[in-house]
């Protein structure tokens, strides 16, 4: 992906979540100059990931398979076994016409929950131990209400609805057609990217990011890069 894009995409995510009255933290719109006059106070940040994370899978195509998403908060697993946070927030969009990958996750369990736009369909596989599709019918709760889904079935959420997926259950989503875009909130367990996913397709977690002009903000991929320039340590 190129910075002029993932910048482009920031922007026009600001503009969305202004819209649904939705507020950001204070970091998020951190510049390089922020960033210079912080020290050890903010290693939270960097140690369990917070901040904006914009992926498009290695699909080359953010618009068709991406994600913008924010980590609101998060903890992580040696931090929760001295008494930290053992859960995690996220806001999302989902585009029109945008589809997540489908996967699933080995330890975490997540709520997703429809903030506000659009309307979104989710679609629901069992898992076999070798991490294929089950032929076995889903039974899932949406706003404490259990109900069966055929495999491969899919659920639509309006605003204000809410789907609890647990682990290793298969899923994916995206946006109803001509319902607008999604603001998504994800509240789940501890969140980790790197160990803790697994796709049904092969795919590119974090963009390799071609940099055609300056950061608007950092990425939570870009703090090694940049942050570690500028001796603080991540």
């Amino acid at each position: 992906m190129k910075r002029s894009e993932i910048n482009k995409i920031m922007r026009k995510a600001l503009q969305f979540l202004k819209e649904q009255n939705f507020h950001l933290p204070k970091f998020a719109y951190w510049k390089m100059e922020d960033w210079k006059m912080k020290g050890d106070e903010i290693q939270e940040i960097f140690d369990v990931h917070l901040g904006w994370d914009i992926t498009d899978y290695g699909s080359g195509d953010f618009y068709k398979m991406g994600l913008m998403h924010f980590t609101i908060r998060n903890g992580n697993t040696e931090r929760a076994s001295k008494g930290g946070k053992d859960y995690c927030e996220k806001i999302m969009i989902v585009e029109q016409n945008q589809t997540l990958p489908m996967h699933l996750h080995y330890s975490k369990m997540e709520d997703i929950i429809n903030r506000g736009g659009g309307v979104l369909m989710v679609q629901l596989y069992n898992s076999t131990q070798e991490n294929d599709f089950a032929d076995t019918s889903v039974s899932i709760s949406i706003d404490g209400e259990i109900k069966e889904v055929n495999p491969g079935g899919i659920v639509e959420l309006t605003p204000g609805e809410s789907i609890t997926i647990p682990s290793r259950l298969f899923h994916k989503f995206w946006a109803k057609e001509k319902q607008g875009d999604i603001l998504i909130g994800e509240v789940s367990k501890i969140n980790d990217d790197k160990g803790d996913n697994f796709y049904y397709d092969k795919v590119g977690r974090f963009p390799e990011i071609e940099e055609d002009e300056e950061p608007l903000y950092l990425l939570v991929s870009d703090y090694g890069k940049f942050l570690n320039k500028l001796n603080i340590k991540v």
